[in-house]
């Protein structure tokens, strides 16, 4: 009798485990997604798509469409590679029926303003991006810095709020999305943060073509390119350039990090106790491939839009504005790049942070 309540046992305990398995086993859900090319639009076939690390792997047909069925509840890589494009690399955790939409590629060697920019990492995806993650909507950063010295006031952060981020690698072309980042001006090197990660790692600012980020503050593109792509007298610049304006005359902003030191007079009691990080904007246009500071004088400065210059002028004048006022760059060189074909504002506004200093 105990033999016969034992064998039963083993057979209950065999059905059960066994149906729990295939249970496991049926939750299964379905990745799909159409490939364009970024420029024209136009759909992409032949694309190989792949889950890295996965058997998961097929080519884009039918109109750039492809799609994945049976495939497991679990953390993914979707990789996607087309001879002349970038490759493509976004972080999925399928928990369900997926379809990421579109997908832009975008043809290598895209380089210098606004422009090309656009062209590399599209301010749609980023803000797709940033929509489709609930958690992150209403700005999921992560504020606060290390530690600093107590006698040093300020920062070295281009902004010291994580930002969520895609970053396109010279190496390779290779497009990186989702990540949150930070940009140390002084050492030049990007604190990221992976996807689905609270792991902080270091990258050199030398890696990174082009990024474009959604800023913390105004939940808006901005978008920055890397100094070496450029000439300052002739030879590359270490560090990034935010476009603000792009076309026929682009208009760039640097943001440097300058450290003052303490002038505090202990005899008198007057001055500043703590040393002062103090961040300072200049704006450049861009010729070719060389930055050219953009003058303070308001005769050199209207010189630069060549031919159109007296009607520049015009255009201060009448509407009033100082030249003095970084805003008013902004909108000089917007007016006179929208006199041109194919302009495309990539901002509406000049986005300024209280913790710079303009000059």
């Amino acid at each position: 009798m105990l033999k016969n309540l034992t064998r039963t046992s083993f057979c209950y305990f065999f059905v059960v485990f066994f149906s729990n398995i295939n249970y496991s086993s049926a939750q299964t859900f379905e990745l799909k997604g159409r490939i364009l090319d970024a420029e024209t639009q136009e759909f992409v076939d032949g694309a190989s798509v792949t889950l890295k690390g996965t058997a998961f792997g097929s080519l884009s047909t039918g109109g750039g469409y492809f799609n994945f069925e049976n495939i497991s509840k679990e953390k993914y890589t979707l990789a996607i590679n087309y001879e002349g494009y970038t490759t493509y690399e976004q972080p999925i955790d399928l928990k369900k029926d997926l379809d990421l939409g579109s997908i832009y590629l975008v043809k290598k060697g895209a380089s210098g303003t606004g422009a090309a920019l656009q062209q590399t990492i599209r301010a749609t995806n980023i803000t797709r991006l940033f929509n489709e993650r609930p958690n992150m909507i209403g700005g999921n950063m992560i504020y606060g810095i290390p530690p600093e010295a107590t006698k040093v006031e300020g920062n070295n952060y281009l902004d010291s709020k994580w930002n969520t981020a895609s970053l396109l690698l010279y190496r390779d072309q290779k497009l990186l999305e989702g990540y949150r980042v930070r940009f140390n001006i002084t050492s030049n090197l990007f604190e990221v943060i992976a996807p689905e990660s609270s792991q902080v790692t270091t990258m050199p600012g030398l890696r990174v073509q082009n990024l474009v980020w959604v800023d913390s503050m105004y939940m808006v593109p901005r978008y920055f390119v890397n100094g070496m792509d450029f000439l300052d007298e002739g030879s590359p610049i270490s560090g990034f350039f935010e476009i603000l304006v792009d076309g026929e005359l682009p208009l760039m902003r640097r943001t440097m990090a300058i450290f003052k030191e303490s002038n505090y007079n202990t005899a008198l009691m007057m001055g500043n106790r703590n040393h002062q990080i103090i961040k300072r904007n200049i704006y450049y246009y861009l010729v070719g491939k060389d930055v050219i500071e953009v003058p303070s004088n308001r005769k050199k400065l209207f010189a630069i839009f060549g031919d159109k210059e007296e009607e520049m002028k015009e255009y201060v004048n009448s509407n009033e504005l100082s030249i003095k006022d970084p805003s008013t760059l902004f909108k000089l060189f917007t007016h006179y790049n929208s006199q041109y074909p194919n302009f495309k504002p990539i901002m509406t506004q000049l986005l300024e942070d209280n913790q710079r200093k303009t000059y």
